[in-house]
């Protein structure tokens, strides 16, 4: 699906929403590429930490959910949900995600004016990037990046929900809704969310 809401954006408009964000309290990078974003991944995320990879395509397509699942470097909170089978167990794992030091993740549209939008169905990953993780990653293709509110659900409806029902009926058989959406406006803690734009389509 090809359209407006895939386009990168421009330097400018990357470089206005950098500065909207870093005036709202997150923590931005710039990175060229996947290999960059991966990299800055391993920089900056200590070894050893208890982190809590949600679902994400982008965070596969770079290659942060193959390097915290299936390495030793990380305390990973999912690889211990996924493996446990007993129902009450799986609850108490799910909790512990809420909580994990690290939260890492993408949105599905920052606008210029340093606003970031993450639609959910089941809002799992969303307590964490809220208030519950000590630390927030956001890994971000600049197709994200759009002018306003607005335009930031109109992409969510129009481009991100479609491509995400398509993705789900082909594992599961059944579409994805938009149920939760969180807003993050600004972050009281000028070090606990970073935002690290990838000048590559990636994700939805």
């Amino acid at each position: 699906m090809k359209n407006k809401w895939s386009k990168l954006a421009n330097e400018e408009s990357l470089q206005k929403t950098r500065n909207s964000l870093e005036k709202n309290g997150f923590k931005v990078y710039i990175t060229n590429n996947k290999k960059e974003a991966l990299n800055k991944f391993l920089e900056i995320v200590p070894k050893g930490i208890e982190i809590m990879n949600n679902s994400s395509v982008t965070l596969d397509e770079i290659g942060i959910s193959k390097e915290v699942m299936e390495t030793k470097n990380y305390d990973a909170v999912k690889k211990k949900i996924t493996s446990v089978n007993q129902k009450e167990m799986r609850d108490l794992m799910r909790k512990q995600a809420t909580i994990a030091e690290y939260a890492i993740g993408s949105v599905h549209a920052i606008t210029e004016n340093g606003e970031i939008l993450i639609a959910s169905n089941s809002g799992s990953q969303l307590p964490g990037y809220a208030f519950s993780a000590s630390k927030v990653i956001f890994f971000v293709g600049t197709q994200k990046i759009v002018k306003n509110i607005d335009e930031a659900f109109k992409r969510i409806k129009e481009y991100s929900l479609p491509l995400e029902s398509e993705r789900l009926k082909k594992i599961y058989g059944i579409p994805s809704n938009v149920s939760k959406v969180l807003i993050i406006n600004k972050e009281i803690n000028p070090e606990r969310i970073s935002v690290i734009f990838v000048k590559e389509t990636l994700g939805f």
